[in-house]
């Protein structure tokens, strides 16, 4: 049978050099480690171990937690205690919950300790790799990051959803699944627009305090004088306009969740004031005098570049390791754009009617041009560009602006010059397009003269909206005056 995997959070020298020369014999794989962190790496990469040897003096408390979030959400992981012999170690072992059913071994460690917790681990582990296997098939909480043909799709409430199909938005998805016992800082990094709340909102749906209220903060469109009244609150006097009371965001999230969006826009003075009441859980209001004690998951996302703000000291280190217990990093659309297909259809498919005008699907040739533009604006973009040729009804239009987006972001120019055409033929598909566009301005300039430029009338003709026509006129510069002159 294949050796165990061991991680060890043990001071040095806690294990004798006879006992671990006898793990090593027998082909096991030892790692020592110095976080709960490394732990979760080890899961997230497909590598859980089969047994962890923790010491309970080294830890903190928030690490007690961690491990004990992680030992539910990992059946198959055997833990063991490794205590010093006394008898005040033990109650106060016994006395935290979080080390409920845990194996105990008492220093010295001797030989047949450890081989006895080897051989009880070796028992179970076949089990619970074939129940856990079973399970994985059967539920999405820890899906597979290998490539799909359909993406999963959760929905986060009537106007938001969360899509994964590529490897990195899949191993978002695991990661979420896997925080959702722990109630640990999680600083969530992207570009602008690329679904960085949407996450958030994801993470306090799988916690245990989905129940309780999620706040949002967007410290960006906050100015920095208010900011500190709006997440601590106020006390009636505190400053002028101050007419009464006022609860703040950490008490309004009490037993929930508080996403601090865009927290890199923020001063270094409350960046000082942030540390302070996430590492005391206790806060003071503006004119109070005793301070308020809360608790709240605290989320964290910012679009910045956190290294460089870290280089310049735009961004303080101590709160950056402090939020920094697990980091989710975001991908830009132009990264996963194989999603881009279905997340078109799930937004047309989620439009107001009033929107949507009866539009079910876009064109095939419409659908296979949105993944060649890198929209810079992410997400943000593709839905504002969505709803706006349902709009305007006018598909045509829209597939002619993502043509010029597409040239202008790949440095291709609009209009080749005629040494260019000559040098090399054109291909077919900008040939089609040229014939084309000279067609339709071509109708359109006949509708327009045969109604004496009456535009309105000349839409109905051609069976487009009124909007439509407008834009064609506006993209082919038709104007009167010039169909005057060429009389």
């Amino acid at each position: 049978m294949k050796g165990l995997l061991v991680f060890l959070h043990l001071e040095d020298g806690t294990i004798q050099g006879r006992a671990w020369e006898t793990v090593l014999a027998r082909g096991h794989t030892i790692k020592s480690i110095r976080t709960c962190k490394e732990v979760l790496s080890a899961i997230q990469q497909g590598f859980p171990p089969d047994l962890l040897l923790l010491e309970p003096s080294n830890l903190t408390a928030a690490e007690v937690e961690l491990y004990s979030a992680l030992v539910h959400s990992q059946p198959q992981m055997a833990v063991a205690l490794v205590i010093p012999p006394d008898e005040q170690s033990r109650n106060r072992v016994a006395d935290i919950k979080a080390f409920e059913g845990m194996n105990v071994l008492t220093k010295p460690v001797l030989y047949r300790d450890l081989e006895e917790l080897l051989d009880r681990v070796r028992e179970r582990r076949p089990i619970l790799r074939d129940e856990v296997s079973a399970t994985c098939v059967r539920s999405t909480a820890h899906p597979s990051t290998e490539p799909r043909s359909e993406p999963i799709i959760d929905e986060i409430d009537d106007h938001h959803f969360f899509l994964a199909l590529t490897p990195s938005m899949l191993e978002i998805y695991r990661q979420v699944k896997l925080l959702r016992d722990i109630d640990a800082s999680i600083l969530i990094l992207g570009e602008s627009g690329t679904g960085k709340e949407i996450i958030a909102h994801m993470l306090h749906k799988y916690s245990r305090r989905a129940h309780r209220p999620f706040v949002n903060v967007n410290c960006a469109a906050l100015p920095m004088d208010l900011l500190e009244s709006e997440l601590f609150g106020h006390m009636k006097g505190a400053f002028t306009g101050a007419i009464s009371d006022k609860p703040g965001r950490f008490e309004l999230a009490s037993g929930g969740t508080l996403l601090l969006d865009e927290i890199g826009e923020i001063s270094r003075q409350m960046q000082a004031k942030l540390l302070h009441v996430l590492q005391d859980g206790q806060f003071t209001r503006l004119g109070a005098k005793q301070p308020t004690r809360v608790d709240v998951h605290v989320l964290a996302a910012t679009n910045i570049s956190i290294e460089h703000a870290l280089s310049t000291k735009e961004f303080r280190e101590d709160l950056f390791y402090r939020l920094n217990t697990f980091t989710i990093n975001v991908p830009p659309l132009r990264e996963r754009t194989e999603e881009i297909p279905y997340l078109v259809n799930e937004l047309i498919a989620r439009a107001p009617a009033a929107q949507n005008n009866g539009v079910t699907r876009f064109s095939r040739e419409f659908m296979e041009l949105l993944p060649l533009y890198t929209w810079p604006g992410n997400l943000r973009e593709l839905r504002n560009f969505v709803m706006r040729t349902l709009i305007l009804q006018d598909e045509d239009g829209a597939k002619f602006d993502l043509e010029i987006k597409i040239k202008k972001a790949s440095g291709v120019k609009e209009r080749p010059s005629m040494s260019d055409r000559a040098q090399s033929p054109a291909p077919m598909q900008s040939v089609v397009r040229e014939v084309r566009n000279s067609t339709e301005k071509r109708m359109i300039e006949e509708a327009l003269r045969a109604c004496a430029w009456n535009r309105r009338d000349a839409a109905r003709s051609l069976d487009i909206s009124y909007r439509a026509l407008l834009y064609k006129i506006q993209q082919h510069g038709l104007n009167p005056r010039a169909q005057r002159a060429t009389k």
